[in-house]
């Protein structure tokens, strides 16, 4: 138990890295919290102050992701297996409560997509590429990123029953993707109202947005 606790901890403490509020902050001048969709993430970042500043947001948060799981593996001596699986997922989607609820934010971050995208890159390089290219393809195939989390979500789900990692592997990713889904849900309802920006219509921009 101790050593769950632990686990949580550093992955809720590396998770807390904003790297989209910071940047906003630093850079911009800017609450992103108070542009766009209203969080902290690299979607928001996207849309609210261009594809540039987003992709550097996205890159940061992967990397806590990565970060958090190695350094579970490094810590425990634990690899990505059935004896090692709920300590790394355990890290990690701890990492995702962080970024989605910062205790120094007033719990008020983004949304975990490119950190879950990160979480799988440090559990397994392959599986975490085969993440990425699902969700690019999907959401340039769509023009919506909401959907593309949609496919990384059902696609994690699979992969971790695949794996036959054990129950609370699948119960932790099943969680989490419900929790992603409910945060997603005003994406949603804007696409099935035709109100979702776009990728394209962010692509197309000229300049970032001031």
């Amino acid at each position: 138990m101790r050593d769950y606790i632990i686990v949580a901890l550093i992955g809720y403490l590396l998770g807390n890295i904003q790297s989209g509020y910071l940047l906003g902050r630093l850079i911009k001048k800017v609450d992103i919290r108070n542009l766009g969709q209203g969080n902290a993430g690299a979607s928001n970042a996207v849309e609210s102050l261009g594809w540039k500043f987003g992709v550097v947001v996205a890159l940061i948060d992967i990397l806590k992701g990565v970060f958090a799981v190695l350094l579970v593996k490094h810590l425990f001596s634990v690899g990505f297996n059935k004896e090692g699986a709920l300590l790394l997922y355990i890290g990690g989607y701890s990492a995702i409560l962080g970024h989605i609820y910062p205790f120094f934010m007033k719990f008020k971050g983004g949304k975990g997509t490119a950190t879950l995208i990160g979480i799988l890159l440090g559990m397994n390089p392959v599986y975490g590429i085969i993440a990425m290219f699902i969700i690019a393809g999907v959401t340039f195939a769509t023009d919506y990123i909401a959907i593309g989390t949609l496919s990384l979500l059902i696609y994690v789900l699979f992969m971790t029953i695949f794996k036959d990692l054990g129950l609370w592997p699948v119960m932790i990713t099943l969680l989490g993707g419900l929790l992603s889904i409910k945060l997603h849900i005003p994406n949603f309802k804007r696409i099935l109202n035709g109100e979702e920006t776009k990728l394209s219509t962010v692509l197309h921009r000229k300049k970032d947005s001031k």
